[in-house]
């Protein structure tokens, strides 16, 4: 799914709260990469990140 550059960004934000918060990392991140923002970019362009986006159809 193409997403826009305002989700991408809700997207990266909110995974990266996540990360700050203790969650689990989902993939293979350097030691000397502690931004929890980063990491967030990271799982994002992998396809890894846990979260969709609720997208109104309006007719």
């Amino acid at each position: 799914m193409d997403y826009t550059r305002f989700e991408k960004a809700r997207i990266i934000g909110a995974r990266g709260l996540q990360i700050s918060m203790g969650a689990p990392i989902l993939i293979k991140v350097p030691e000397d990469l502690i931004d929890p923002i980063d990491i967030a970019m990271q799982e994002y362009e992998k396809g890894v990140l846990p979260i969709t986006v609720k997208r109104k159809i309006e007719s």
